[in-house]
Parts: C-alpha cells; structure tokens; sequence
C-alpha cells in the first residue's frame, strides 16, 4: 500500500499493511465521561475520522473502528458524588453530551462503542491471565487491589522509549501493597462509601483505568489489530500500560501507534483544570456555525497542536465559503445548483492524485486541503471562461475530496447549520438538553448556584429556559433571522 503513518513506538513514518487483506482494524481512546466534552476532546474524533474515511475510499478497506467509553474512574465517582447524584446517571448525561458533539460536528458513528461497566467479565478474565503468567500480584494487605509488575515485564517503557528507572511512581492507586512504585493498578479494591464495585474473588473492586482499553480491544478486534490512536497526553502511562499488559498476556496488541496533538489556548492545553475550556455545547449555541468549527479543529496536521482562538472559526468560515459559493455555482451551471452529493461510491480514483498523495504521507491534511482549495480556484476561472465541462470536472473533484475530509458544505448532514433544522440542530438540541439535565441534577443536590449557573450561562447564549411540570425545556430568546 501507498499509505505511509508515523508511529509513536518506533518513531518513524513506516508503510501501512493491514493484518488481513481488504480490512483495518482501529482502536481509538474515546471519551472518560466525567464532564461534557470541550474542543480539545472531540479534536481526536476528527482527526481519526478522517483516517478511517481515507482507509475506505482510498484503500478501498473495510474498516472496523473502536471507540471506547470510560463509564468508571475516579473522576467520575469524585464528581458525582460532590453533585449529589448516581455515578451512573452523572456518567450518562455526559456521554450523552460526547454523543451529541461528535454527531454536530459530523463524526461518524463507530463501528463499534463499548463501555468500559460493560465488559468487566472480559478484564476479569485478562487479569487471572496475568497472575497465572507471573506479571500480576494481589495486594497482601487484603485491600483487593491487583497490581501489574512492571519489572516482569522487560519491554515496559518501549512504546515511550523510557527506561524504568526514569518512571514516576504509578499515581493511579494508593501505594499499599506494591512491590514496586512504578507498578499499576490492574484492580482496585472498594474503599469504604463508594459507589461502584463489583465482586471479585479478591472481594469487591473496580476496574484499573488501563486495563479498560485492554479488554476492550481484545473483546472487538482480537489480540492483534491494525492501528491504536488516541491524544498525545495518552502515551504515558495509559498507552504504555495497554501494551505491557495485553503482551505481557499474550497478545500481540495493536502494530501501529497514531497520536494526535493537543489544542491549547493561550500555550497550554485545554483542561479543566486550567479553566480554559471552550465546551462544544457552549460553543455551537453562541453561533458558531458546526462545519466551521469541525473545518478549524480537522484541518491542521493531526500530529501538530492548535493554538485555538476565536478569530480561526472566522477564517474556517471564509475558506467554506469560498468551497460552497464555487459548487453552488458549478451546480447552477450544469443545472442542478442544489446538489453536491458524491457519487455513490467514492474511489480513490474520484480525487486528484496530489489530494490522495498528501493524505497518504501520514494524513498530510494541509497538503490536501491546498489541493482542494486549488481546484476552487481552477473551477472558478473555468465558470469565468464559460467551460461549463471543466468546471464540472472540478466540481466532481472537490465535492470527493471534501466528502474524504468531512467538510462538504452541502452534503445533507450540514443542512440548516446556519438557520435552523437538519441534523446539526438535532445535535445541539441534544448538547444543551445535557446542560438542563446538569442543571436538574445540580437542583435535585439542593446546590441552586450551580443551577442558576447553567442557567444564566445558557441565557448569556440567547437560550431561555423554562421549566415546566414535565421537565425544564428550552427555546431560542432572540434567534437569529
């Protein structure tokens, strides 16, 4: 194959060859549903989404995409139980939200999207795997704590090209019990009050956040698959761990390993922690325009990071414009001015070789957006000149090239993103129902400053909430004409 990816493990832009012929097997890390997803989260959703529609149209494979949910963690059990409410129910309404953001911004659905309290009985089964093999150990204190022995396994620190005596003491489980500080945490043993636990036959525990991913993969592509990817901040110790304890079981895990890079405000990533958020939710219902805002967070270098400002969903959207206004054109032209669908089905063949030569040399999206763009252009002069035929041709290749890239303008999906109804509506009706659902919550915990909160930062949008007997819902207070 043509298609040539970096891999973090190795270092290098290798060769792409699938395991089995005519398909691809891909892992993505998706959400940890403790809060609704900012900008920085859904940035992986795109970035691979791109990739998976390449692997289809470009390679002609048959792919099978994993997007996993963590549904349990710390964070979870933390702030669910500062809001007041079920770990479960604080887990929902934010997978929700994810579910919602990635569906306005033009995501499609995996193939698959297992949660993490849905596939206990397999990591179970994977940490007996590692006991029997010698690379795990019960805590002796009898906490139920499980631990994987990093020092068991020699490769550890391969992925991330670290040596173990550079690592930090594993941070994700109480140091009790551990023969050594870097080991992790495969099984955690209830402590007293929390919610989530699940009986073992070391007693009653959750699942260590590594071992998730682990189970997970196995579960849906097997114990070899093509391509893991996930953000940049995942290398270690999340992704390191992955592959020590699904090879350390046997497995031969993922071949190759694809990270994206952060989107930072102001020179650091977006967290919560940093109080730099942009929530999509928040985002979409001030006006920001969902294809705009997918064109700002795909269209970069997945590897590279992204200094997000305000002003890039202006410029996203003068570059659509000129996308849009150049096919709405070539459509009057040939008669038909309200489509831009692709054809049935798209080929590589459907793209300009320079489009499909960039995308080919790991994912170089700004080589191919310079194609696309240089096609408009060349369209453009055609209309001017009166070649109806040209302009067409040109036509034909930037409605395939966007169609790869998620950003058509007219493709149905986008349909009414500026003025109300289509899908994209459907979604935000979706991302803010999950504020007024955060907002329930927060009055049901008698906590009324942080439902005023909600409420006064969704009426800062131009949204108005009312609440009924039947629930609260909510309406446009000035929508725009």
């Amino acid at each position: 194959m043509s298609l040539r990816l970096h891999d973090t493990a190795s270092g290098a832009v290798r060769p792409f060859e699938p395991l089995v012929p005519g398909e691809a097997s891909v892992y993505l890390c998706g959400a940890t549903v403790q809060a609704p997803p900012h900008i920085g989260h859904v940035r992986s959703g795109i970035a691979f989404d791109v990739l998976a529609r390449w692997l289809e149209v470009g390679h002609g494979l048959r792919v099978t995409f994993v997007r996993n949910v963590t549904d349990v963690d710390d964070k979870i059990l933390a702030k669910s139980a500062e809001a007041g409410v079920p770990w479960w129910a604080w887990a929902s309404v934010n997978e929700q939200a994810f579910t919602a953001a990635y569906d306005a911004l033009g995501v499609r659905r995996p193939t698959y999207e297992p949660r993490a309290t849905g596939h206990v009985t397999e990591m179970l089964e994977l940490v007996d795997e590692l006991v029997e093999k010698g690379h795990a150990y019960l805590a002796p204190d009898g906490s139920g704590d499980v631990y994987f022995d990093v020092r068991s396994w020699p490769d550890y620190g391969s992925l991330t090209h670290q040596a173990l005596a550079d690592m930090e003491p594993a941070a994700d489980a109480d140091p009790r019990g551990k023969r050594d500080p870097r080991d992790f945490a495969l099984w955690k043993g209830a402590k007293e009050g929390e919610q989530a636990s699940w009986r073992t036959p070391w007693g009653r525990g959750r699942p260590g956040w590594h071992l998730e991913c682990s189970a997970m993969a196995r579960r849906y592509l097997g114990r070899a698959f093509d391509i893991h990817a996930g953000g940049l901040d995942l290398r270690f110790p999340h992704h390191e761990n992955e592959q020590a304890q699904s090879r350390a079981a046997g497995d031969d895990f993922a071949r190759t390993w694809l990270h994206n890079g952060w989107v930072t405000v102001g020179g650091e990533k977006m967290s919560k922690s940093l109080g730099n958020s942009l929530v999509v939710s928040t985002v979409l219902a001030g006006g920001a325009r969902p294809l705009a805002l997918r064109y700002a967070l795909g269209t970069a270098h997945y590897r590279s990071m992204i200094e997000y400002a305000p002003e890039h969903l202006a410029d996203a959207g003068r570059a659509l414009d000129r996308v849009e206004g150049f096919l709405r054109r070539a459509g009057e032209a040939a008669g038909d001015a309200g489509s831009a669908a692709a054809p049935d089905r798209l080929e590589r063949s459907s793209v300009p070789g320079a489009f499909a030569a960039a995308l080919d040399d790991d994912l170089n999206v700004p080589g191919a957006l310079a194609v696309l763009h240089e096609r408009v252009r060349a369209g453009n002069t055609a209309l001017e000149a009166g070649d109806v035929a040209a302009a067409g041709e040109a036509r034909r290749e930037v409605v395939a090239m966007a169609d790869v890239l998620g950003i058509n303008p007219l493709d149905p999906h986008w349909a009414g993103t500026t003025a109300g109804g289509g899908r994209a509506e459907e979604a935000l009706d979706a991302l803010v129902r999950a504020e007024l659902e955060r907002r329930a919550g927060a009055r049901a915990a008698r906590d009324f400053a942080a439902a005023d909160a909600v409420r006064d930062r969704l009426a800062g949008l131009g949204i108005a909430v009312e609440d009924t007997p039947d629930g609260a819902r909510w309406t446009w207070a000035d929508r725009p004409s």
